[in-house]
């Protein structure tokens, strides 16, 4: 086999390429959200929506309506509710974020359980990225160019959020709003991801590029270049790993997002060591 054909080869295939289209789409935009969530400290944040969609995703196919409409639904229901009980009592954030999305998660996967015959579970766990549909890469591509509009246009607010909150006040900005604005960009972007890596995998999607970005440099606007750079080359390598070694397309994907940061967290361990 020629260097030309094995990278030629497996994307002669239909199904590669619009998985290979799926995945790199949903990569950039997951990735372009986490140098946000990083910053912010909302990383957990992005675990507890990513599995608390669940029940909207087996109700969506119990019922036949597009999966999007019920993960939404109950993305947007996790974060109003972990506000409410976060606002309400004395508990911190971090075992309200517990709380929720373990129970919503919970009542999924007994939704699941209960009705086997209309449910496959390892669709929904682990994503069905070689079976894409036209409709879900309309979707993806839909979605995932919204929020990518949305984060790029209100990047430098986001931004002075993530840093100073009260200059952000002071200067007639509405963090309130600008939180609401990126919880809702993440819920997006959760029910983006899913069709590629699904429930399980995708809080990886929402956390290590942004993470691995955060290691290779200290300034904002290199994080948003690094992060999304890096998981569309991990897209394209997990999706050669898979096609090559008989693995799994989401696994493999998420494996090499692993790797990157293995990687960024060598090359500047010296650079750490010297700070120290």
């Amino acid at each position: 086999m020629t260097a030309l054909t094995w990278l030629t080869d497996p994307f002669t295939y239909e199904f590669m390429q619009r998985s290979l289209l799926v995945t790199v789409v949903a990569s950039i935009v997951c990735a372009l959200l986490s140098c946000w969530l990083v910053l912010i400290g909302w990383s957990l944040l992005g675990d507890a929506v990513s599995h608390a969609v669940l029940p909207g995703v087996v109700l969506s196919y119990i019922v036949g309506i597009p999966f999007a409409a019920g993960a939404l639904v109950f993305g947007f229901g996790a974060v109003a509710l972990i506000g409410a009980v976060r606002d309400t009592t004395r508990l911190k954030e971090d075992a309200v974020i517990g709380v929720v999305f373990t129970t919503l998660f919970a009542i999924g996967l007994v939704l699941v359980s209960v009705t086997p015959s209309h449910i496959d579970l390892s669709h929904i766990l682990f994503g069905n990225l070689l079976g894409v549909t036209d409709a879900d890469i309309w979707q993806v591509v839909v979605l995932g160019a919204l929020t990518t509009a949305v984060l790029v246009v209100k990047r430098r607010d986001l931004t002075l959020l993530a840093f100073d909150p009260v200059h952000a006040h002071a200067i007639g900005l509405s963090p309130r709003r600008l939180r609401a604005l990126l919880l809702a960009a993440l819920a997006i972007t959760v029910v983006v991801a899913l069709q590629a890596v699904g429930v399980i995998l995708v809080v990886a999607m929402v956390i290590t590029p942004g993470a691995t970005a955060f290691l290779l440099t200290d300034r904002i606007s290199r994080m948003l270049v690094i992060a999304p750079a890096v998981a569309a080359l991990c897209a394209v390598a997990g999706m050669y790993a898979s096609y090559y070694l008989d693995a799994s397309s989401a696994g493999m994907i998420v494996l090499m997002q692993g790797i990157a940061f293995g990687v960024a967290y060598a090359a500047t361990w010296r650079t750490r060591r010297v700070r120290a």
